[in-house]
C-alpha cells in the first residue's frame, strides 16, 4: 500500500428518457463494466433532446475519476 493515491479522469456522457439522474446511473453502471476503481464523479454538463415541445432525453457529460491500481 502506497501513502498516495493516483487518478486517472474519463469523460463518459450518458442519457435517458426519464431523468437526469437516471441518465448518470446508466453512464456509471456501463463504465463499471470495464473500469475498476472508480471512485467519483462530477457533472460538468447537462443538456437534452426536445421533441413535440417536451424534453425526450436528458444528457449528462460526467468526469469519472478511477483510482490507478496499487496506487
Amino acid at each position: 500500500m502506497t501513502d498516495h493515491h493516483t487518478y486517472k479522469l474519463i469523460d463518459l456522457v450518458g442519457s435517458s428518457t426519464t431523468s437526469i439522474e437516471d441518465a448518470i446511473n446508466n453512464a456509471l453502471a456501463e463504465c463499471a463494466k470495464s473500469v475498476r476503481n472508480m471512485d467519483w464523479f462530477e457533472v460538468v454538463e447537462t443538456r437534452g433532446h426536445i421533441a413535440d415541445g417536451r424534453v425526450a432525453h436528458f444528457q449528462v457529460t460526467l468526469k469519472v475519476g478511477f483510482r490507478i491500481s496499487n496506487s
